[in-house]
């Protein structure tokens, strides 16, 4: 059991190496004073002990010095389990092994740095399946909000809304059980505090407390011991403004609200941020610029993903990233937003907002055998499009088919990154070898 702490990859094995060299230089220290001692002292009552610590009946000097040193190996592995049980035991999980949890921090503690830019579910499902790969995990979160329980904060106390970025620190918890579920509750409508999340009111007396809105979000990732980072794409208080086209009378109105555009009832022809021209945060720019990997999707394409790619420092950053670049296109349409589109009209949705040849590769769903809610339709591929490469799999979420299985895509997304990269590792550690 103890040659466990052994295997390769937990960053074990130099530190116990230092710990028996100074434990045999110390020995050896000691072996030395003893030896003097026991050749100069006069006869006393205390020599004949010391013979029998030391063996001295043993003629074989060999097998002496292997029962010396077994023992003090086996006394450094059960000191080296003790300290890492009484270090860890904050951090371990009920049924866990101590030595699994070590080996499994070090694993994802080399994974690729990934940028995720996006918002809503989407991008929680994504970012709930890449924390089995990677702890170097960034989202990037659109603060263009202003429906529910955020638009409410937003209107009334004048903060960023915490809505999405809440969301991603939930799915990236390390533990999202009990602390998680507090921080995701929402109280009842009726009961005074008009629906919203407890996660959304501690955000809130946070960037009080604190006297910053990224303090606050800092401050909640820390207690939900979060795996990665979550940023928001600026800090600047923006609006959404659509152009739309309604479907009666093929009018074309604008609409103002990330929260009023899906529900104008007509075709998105174009979105654009106001305030126009707001800066970046600047993690944001150094996340983005530093990745291994950049994911853009899943999430409602205009007011979760183009909303995001507005910001127009971010966007550069995102293009001159030397990261790989991958968009995970919308398995079913979204009412009111993108009725009717399939995979090639998302992309070219995009490309008209933030520019051609973005990508590396369009990761698509080609499973549609499962029952769609009315008014929802698959996203399906065209064949003739040559644009980017595409690549094509089963993502469905069998309970939730018009959504992506958070282990489908992320096992994908590693898989493709890897045949790109070789073995697991980041740009730092391609650079070492």
């Amino acid at each position: 059991m103890q040659l466990r702490w052994l295997v390769p990859g937990i960053g074990i094995k130099r530190w116990v190496l230092v710990i028996l060299a100074g434990t045999t230089l110390l020995g050896l220290g000691l072996a030395v004073y003893l030896l003097d001692v026991y050749r100069t002292a006069p006869e006393g009552w205390w020599l004949p002990f010391i013979k029998i610590v030391a063996l001295q009946f043993m003629p074989n000097r060999i097998l002496r010095a292997f029962i010396f040193g077994g023992l003090g190996l086996v006394l450094i592995g059960i000191g080296i389990t003790g300290l890492n049980r009484a270090l860890l035991r904050p951090f371990l999980r009920p049924g866990k092994d101590v030595i699994d949890t070590v080996a499994e921090f070090r694993r994802k503690e080399k994974g690729p740095r990934i940028v995720v830019i996006g918002g809503g579910t989407g991008l929680t499902s994504i970012l709930r399946g890449l924390k089995s790969y990677s702890s170097n995990i960034t989202a990037i979160v659109t603060v263009a909000d202003d429906g529910g329980s955020s638009g409410e904060i937003r209107k009334s106390i004048g903060i960023l809304p915490p809505g999405d970025l809440r969301n991603c620190l939930a799915a990236l918890s390390n533990d999202e059980e009990m602390m998680t579920q507090l921080f995701q509750y929402r109280f009842a409508s009726g009961a005074g505090l008009n629906g919203h999340s407890l996660g959304n009111l501690l955000i809130t007396a946070l960037t009080e407390i604190t006297g910053s809105f990224e303090a606050a979000i800092s401050e909640s990732a820390r207690v939900l011991a979060v795996q990665g980072s979550v940023l928001p794409a600026t800090l600047k208080n923006i609006n959404l403004v659509g152009e739309v086209e309604l479907a009666e009378n093929k009018t074309i109105i604008q609409v103002r609200g990330e929260s009023e555009i899906s529900q104008a009832g007509g075709r998105v022809r174009r979105v654009w941020l106001d305030p126009g021209n707001p800066t970046s945060y600047p993690p944001t720019i150094q996340a983005l610029l530093n990745a291994d990997l950049i994911l853009v999707g899943p999430g409602s394409l205009y007011t979760s993903i183009i909303a995001n790619l507005l910001v127009p420092d971010l966007l550069e950053a995102f293009k001159a990233s030397k990261a790989y670049k991958f968009y995970i296109c919308n398995i079913a349409t979204q009412r009111g937003e993108t009725d009717g589109y399939t995979c090639e009209d998302h992309v070219r949705a995009i490309e008209k907002h933030a520019g051609h040849r973005l990508f590396d590769v369009v990761l698509a769903n080609n499973r549609y055998d499962h029952h769609m809610p009315e008014g929802t339709e698959w996203v399906k591929v065209c064949e003739d499009d040559n644009r980017y490469p595409y690549y094509r799999a089963d993502f469905v979420n069998v309970e939730k088919p018009w959504r992506h299985d958070p282990v489908k895509v992320a096992k994908t997304i590693i898989d493709l990154y890897m045949e790109r990269t070789g073995p697991l590792v980041s740009k730092e550690e391609k650079s070492s070898i």
